[in-house]
C-alpha cells in the first residue's frame, strides 16, 4: 500500500520533472523554430537509437550465441533526457569530500563521492538529494553476467528517466589507463555515473558489487562502505526477475531516501 508520504514525495518529482520539462521546452523553442527543432529531435534519435545498438554488442562478431549473452549483460547505459535545461550552478565546495547516505528498504548505503576529482556529478546529486529526487525511487537493472553492477537513479524506474539535462564526465582516467582489451577495473565498491555516450550523465548510476571490467566512459565519483556492499551482494544473490543476467532485480530495492552533506 502506497503511504500518503511516498504519494507525496512522488507527485513532488513529478512536478519537479515537469518543471524541468517546461523550460527545457521554452529555451529550445527560443533558439530554432519549430520545423527545425522537429527536424533535429529525429535525426538525434536515430544517432542514439544507433549509437545504443553498438553499445550493447559483444565483442564477438561471429557467434550470435556469444552476441546475446553480451547484450544481455550490456553496459551501464541510460536513455538520454532532454539537456536543453543548463546543469545546476556550481554550489559546492570543490575541495571538500562529501557523503550520500541512500535509505532503502534492503539496508543502508552510505556513498562517499570525491568533489575535487568530480564536482559537476557531486554538484548534481547534491543538488537533486535536496530536491528529495530520488526519494522513493526504485533501482531498476542489476547485472549478474559480464558486469557486476545494481543501477539506480532513475525516477521512472526503467531505465528512460533523468533530470532533463546532462552534465560532462569526469575523472575517466581515475581507475587507470585501458588496457590492450580498451577496458579497465571497476573495483567492487565504486560508484559510477551510467550514461547514453558522451557527457551525456544525468541521475542514473551504477554501484559495482564485484570488480567488473568496462570501458573508462564512466564517471567513477565516489565509493560505498563494506555495510553497503553486503546490502548490494544480497541484493546480487537474489538473482534478475525470470533468472536472467540483466534486468529487474527479484529483490526489489527502493531509495526511500537520499541525502548529501559536506563531510
Amino acid at each position: 500500500m502506497v503511504t500518503s508520504d511516498q504519494r507525496r514525495r512522488q507527485l513532488a518529482r513529478e512536478k519537479y520533472a515537469r518543471q524541468q520539462q517546461r523550460r527545457a521546452e521554452a529555451q529550445r523553442k527560443s533558439r530554432r523554430n519549430t520545423v527545425i527543432a522537429s527536424s533535429l529531435a529525429v535525426v538525434l534519435a536515430a544517432g542514439l537509437a544507433v549509437w545504443a545498438s553498438v553499445a550493447l554488442t559483444g565483442d564477438d562478431k561471429n557467434d550470435t550465441k556469444s552476441d546475446s549473452a553480451a547484450s544481455a549483460s550490456g553496459t551501464p547505459s541510460a536513455e538520454p533526457t532532454p539537456s536543453g535545461q543548463p546543469e545546476p550552478a556550481m554550489s559546492i565546495d570543490q575541495k571538500a569530500t562529501y557523503t550520500m547516505a541512500l535509505k532503502t528498504n534492503v539496508g543502508d548505503i552510505k556513498v562517499t563521492m570525491d568533489a575535487a576529482k568530480a564536482p559537476h556529478t557531486v554538484n548534481s546529486f547534491k543538488h537533486l538529494a535536496d530536491k528529495k529526487y530520488f526519494d522513493g525511487t526504485k533501482c531498476h537493472r542489476l547485472t549478474t553476467s559480464g558486469i557486476f553492477v545494481l543501477q539506480c537513479g532513475d525516477p521512472k524506474g526503467d531505465g528512460t528517466g533523468g533530470p532533463g539535462y546532462s552534465i560532462p564526465d569526469e575523472n575517466l582516467n581515475g581507475l587507470g589507463k585501458a588496457g590492450q582489451d580498451g577496458s579497465v577495473t571497476f573495483p567492487k565498491g565504486t560508484v559510477a555515473m551510467a550514461n547514453a555516450g558522451p557527457n551525456t550523465g544525468g541521475s542514473q548510476f551504477f554501484l559495482v558489487y564485484k570488480d567488473t571490467k568496462l570501458p573508462p566512459n564512466y564517471t567513477p565519483f565516489g565509493t560505498f562502505d563494506a555495510d553497503g556492499l553486503k546490502v548490494v551482494e544480497d541484493v546480487a544473490k537474489a538473482g534478475v526477475q525470470g533468472g536472467a543476467g540483466d534486468g529487474a532485480p527479484q529483490k526489489a530495492v527502493t531509495i526511500e531516501k537520499a541525502t548529501v552533506a559536506k563531510k
